[in-house]
């Protein structure tokens, strides 16, 4: 059952290394995933936990539930636009470089 569901969208990490962050939390409580985000040397981390946070305060504000009930059910994190970019080589040739996006969805749900 869906409780609170907060979406970040463009985020302007690679979803292979958000993916590791999202990994970390997937089916933990509420206090236990913020503090596995809040200590991991991940740039991902400080990114899905404001979207964590974000879900947290839809669920406390519409369905007055406590932060402490709170299971994390569910985190996807889906490959946005790509922005294309070029570095130049040695004669006259070009480098692809690929600038990749993410979007982020959490949602929390009453624990059992």
């Amino acid at each position: 059952m869906t409780i609170g569901k907060a979406i970040t969208k463009y985020v302007r990490i690679s979803p292979r290394k958000a993916r590791l962050a999202a990994n970390l939390i997937r089916g933990l409580g509420v206090s236990q995933a913020m503090t596995q985000l809040r200590f991991s040397q991940l740039k991902a981390g400080k990114l899905l936990n404001k979207t964590l946070m974000s879900a947290v305060a839809n669920a406390e504000f519409q369905h007055d539930i406590g932060r402490d009930d709170l299971v994390v059910m569910e985190v996807r994190v889906d490959e946005g636009p790509t922005q294309k970019r070029a570095r130049p080589k040695n004669r006259g040739g070009r480098v692809p470089i690929m600038k990749r996006t993410s979007h982020f969805t959490v949602v929390v749900g009453q624990g059992v």
